[in-house]
């Protein structure tokens, strides 16, 4: 079911091999709920509970090549754990992965999970997504799980120097949007339509 999975990702235009063989590799049943695992392959959204959704997996793969940019990913910062399985494929793809989740009933599943496959190379918090983890920083990679209404400011900082940023903006329509930090700039890139649940403030 993953080769499948693979396939059509390939098919979809996803080229980075690195992130392919980062999809393939995870088992993304583990991460629905049972009554769901059946379709865990298919190409679509998730319940998993609070509000919240998995992403589907071209756009979990989409997401992870833009960040990627064909380089080694040293530290990551994820915004919105969620159930943990975007984290898990940053797992393999980063040497570090740092993941934000402001939902604590939700946080305790994904480190289920994440201990389940043994992702020792991440680390989960429960906090304040909009803020980032400045403490951490800087990361050479930054991806956001719910769509801002704006240019997250906090997380620009946090950035390193040739690092990418991805997230989605938009409140009606929302766009995958690509900042990259170069030495003179952050470089701003709209890209295709996704949808993606709200980026909220505060913890619950």
């Amino acid at each position: 079911t993953r080769v499948r999975l693979v396939e059509r990702l390939r098919a979809q235009g996803i080229k980075d091999e690195v992130v392919l063989d980062a999809m393939g590799s995870v088992p993304r049943h583990i991460f629905v709920d049972e009554a769901l695992a059946s379709r865990a392959y298919e190409d679509c959204s998730l319940p998993i509970g609070f509000g919240q959704t998995i992403s589907n997996p071209h756009t979990v793969a989409r997401m992870t090549e833009l960040l990627r940019g064909g380089r080694t990913l040293g530290k990551v910062l994820e915004i919105g754990t969620g159930c943990g399985y975007q984290t898990a494929v940053l797992a393999r793809v980063a040497q570090e992965v740092y993941s934000v989740e402001r939902i604590a009933p939700l946080l305790a599943k994904a480190r289920t999970h994440l201990r389940e496959l043994r992702a020792a190379n991440v680390k989960v918090k429960h906090a304040d997504g909009s803020l980032g983890l400045a403490d951490f920083g800087p990361f050479d990679g930054i991806i956001m799980t719910a769509a801002a209404t704006h240019v997250p400011e906090a997380l620009l900082p946090q950035l390193a120097v040739g690092g990418r940023l991805v997230f989605p903006i938009g409140t009606g329509e929302q766009r995958l949007c690509l900042i990259e930090h170069t030495a003179e700039e952050y470089r701003q890139t709209t890209l295709e339509a996704v949808k993606f649940v709200p980026l909220l403030p505060g913890l619950a």
